[in-house]
């Protein structure tokens, strides 16, 4: 049976480090590097610096459901985006009840 966790090679501040993540975070976390017109390694980078504790893909798992949980519907700058991508990525993650419920586990 295929694991239904990812892990990914990402360059963080110049370091290069591994990060575990269901694929429908992956694609969360892409879907929101988009939205801001950043790099996935910058928006990594910035979920890094701003963890209080726990592992890094604990933090980008809570990071991708605060968003989409929020709404996540504008830029920061008030302008709706395009429904299609986020609808995408919702339906991803409702999808994967199995990943959400991972965020209580430790890995």
């Amino acid at each position: 049976m295929k694991s239904p966790v990812i892990k990914r090679s990402i360059v963080i501040a110049g370091h290069k480090t591994s990060v575990s993540l269901e694929d429908p975070f992956w694609k969360g976390l892409n879907d929101i590097a988009a939205e801001r017109r950043t790099t996935l390694s910058a928006l990594v980078a910035a979920i890094d610096s701003e963890r209080q504790h726990g592992n890094l893909s604990s933090a980008i798992r809570l990071f991708v459901l605060d968003h989409f949980q929020a709404g996540g519907d504008h830029h920061g700058d008030g302008t709706d985006r395009p429904a299609g991508r986020v609808q995408t990525a919702r339906a991803a993650m409702m999808a994967a009840p199995a990943a959400v419920a991972s965020l209580s586990r430790s890995e």
